[in-house]
């Protein structure tokens, strides 16, 4: 388990509805610093928030937080795009290259960066990765397919860095009340309340938070003939 008391914090995608939610539960919470980045860093008006520039998609940035940054005990990927359209087809070449940078390479570089520091530590350091229910339930084109490869790559993590006494965790959840689910009127979770589950669960030391009834149900489909989960299959034979 990582305990929030006196760590110190990195949140990427700081700005965002989310984002903004870690920054200022971590400070409840104890935390000593936080580092809140985005491309285009904001003033904060707690002088425990270190405002840090950082696109996740630029090696040289990374390499330039990570420098800037090297006293981190939690990292939480939490910086992320979305789609136009949920159909992979429909998806134009950026956008596609815009959501495996953002949404998978960034923080795998990112978390690849930290591992040795964090590594070094000899515990209560922790990586939390924001994953999407849509990971198991393939209906939101490239952006599921992102998903999809962080969940995998954030297990790969967890495996490698369990021994050197890094907590790794995973997070799914469906649609959250922020701009990026502005569009849609199905049930949207209260940011503050994911965030305060995500870690509460940290410091539990849990590995994994379904943070909603969608992703327990997508978690549960994995297991079903695909015809169950995605119906529309079966009607077409």
């Amino acid at each position: 388990m990582t305990s929030l008391h006196g760590a110190v914090v990195l949140v990427t995608g700081a700005n965002g509805g989310i984002g903004t939610h870690f920054v200022r539960e971590a400070l409840a919470r104890g935390a000593a610093k936080v580092y809140a980045t985005a491309r285009t860093p904001r003033d904060w008006d707690d002088e425990r928030v270190v405002p840090l520039t950082l696109d996740v998609t630029d090696p040289a940035s990374v390499r330039a937080a990570v420098e800037a940054a090297p006293d981190v005990t939690v990292l939480i990927n939490n910086a992320g795009a979305s789609v136009s359209s949920m159909g992979i087809l429909t998806h134009t070449d950026e956008e596609i290259r815009r959501n495996v940078e953002t949404n998978f390479l960034g923080p795998l570089f990112l978390a690849r960066a930290y591992a040795p520091l964090l590594s070094a530590r000899g515990g209560n350091a922790a990586i939390i990765d924001i994953h999407s229910a849509l990971a198991w339930y393939a209906v939101g084109g490239i952006y599921s397919a992102t998903k999809a490869a962080l969940w995998s790559a954030t297990n790969s993590l967890r495996l490698e860095l369990q021994p050197a006494g890094v907590q790794v965790v995973g997070v799914h959840v469906g649609w959250v009340d922020t701009a990026m689910a502005a569009a849609t009127t199905d049930p949207k979770l209260d940011p503050a309340v994911l965030v305060s589950t995500v870690l509460d669960a940290t410091e539990a030391g849990k590995l994994e938070v379904l943070a909603d009834e969608t992703s327990v149900q997508a978690k549960a489909g994995l297991s079903a003939p695909l015809e169950a989960v995605y119906p529309q299959l079966a009607a077409t034979r």
